[in-house]
């Protein structure tokens, strides 16, 4: 017997072809699901479909378990469709990794506490000690990993040692000052989330507003994506800019930046416990 309160969300990419929607609707409404959001996309350069689904169980006449099965020898085998399969009850388990600056951890734990982000955040990790007191207002396990250029696989070997012991789903690179490698992203791709500002590559290095103050930049922005090998190129889940003027010094800047990281960072966070995103290439589709 399916929970009533719970919905099935379906995620999928195909190559485009006729009757895609038709198929998966049937699908649903022959076994007595009620479609309550249905968002569709389609790359016409690529020739690839994206679609997200979500339907009510109370009604539906599979076993949650049964799902999954079911679509896949019925509909996905046979068309050719790419698919993950969530239900609404799902809280995933995330990590935060920080360093020093504390805005968008406290941002998050804020949001988390306040109820308004549907996970669980049982583990901070940091390559710095300076976050540990916020861990423990929060009641959130701490642990620190100092990394440096010579001990980083294995400090590297132990986050992951982590991440696994606390059955972490996604982690968010919350400021977290180190790049990360390809071998740790490995273990989670497309479930690593990062936030920078937006100066790439033009102010590139430590003092970026510094050198955005000195050229009279208008605009600031903040960028979140998924982590890939490639340093802050990964795909874009969310992105906003503030305007700036003559008027701001290079304070202001940095006040404004930060408060635009925290924002974009939440938007990108709660696209992806809402399985609103979906990897195709080296971009994102974000449905609404």
């Amino acid at each position: 017997m399916n929970d009533p309160s719970q919905n099935a969300i379906l995620l999928i990419h195909c190559p485009d072809q006729h009757g895609l929607v038709a198929a998966i609707s049937r699908f649903v409404s022959g076994n007595g699901g009620n479609i309550v959001d249905l968002d569709q996309h389609v790359d016409t350069e690529q020739g690839v479909f994206f679609m997200r689904l979500e339907w009510e169980l109370a009604s539906f006449t599979l076993p949650a378990a049964e799902i999954g099965p079911r679509f896949a020898a019925e509909v996905a085998k046979p068309l050719g469709i790419t698919w993950r399969l969530h239900f609404s009850d799902e809280r995933p388990r995330m990590a935060i990794l920080v360093s020093r600056l504390s805005h968008c951890l406290y941002d998050l734990l804020a949001r988390w506490h306040a109820g308004d982000l549907p996970v669980e955040i049982p583990l901070i990790v940091s390559n710095h000690e300076t976050l540990r007191p916020v861990a423990e207002r929060f009641g959130i396990d701490f642990h620190h990993t100092p990394v440096t250029p010579e001990n980083k696989p294995e400090q590297e070997a132990r986050q992951l040692a982590l991440l696994a012991d606390y059955g972490i789903e996604f982690a968010v690179l919350a400021r977290y000052m180190q790049i990360v490698s390809g071998a740790f992203i490995a273990h989670y791709p497309e479930r690593l989330i990062n936030i920078h500002h937006s100066f790439l590559p033009a102010f590139a290095g430590a003092r970026p507003y510094h050198a955005a103050h000195a050229r009279g930049v208008k605009v600031i922005g903040a960028t979140s994506h998924y982590v890939t090998e490639e340093l802050d190129a990964g795909p874009i889940i969310a992105q906003d800019v503030v305007h700036v003027s003559h008027r701001d010094s290079v304070d202001d800047l940095i006040r404004k930046g930060r408060d635009l990281e925290q924002l974009v960072l939440a938007r990108a966070v709660w696209h992806h416990v809402q399985r609103k995103t979906l990897v195709y290439g080296n971009r994102t589709v974000v449905f609404d």
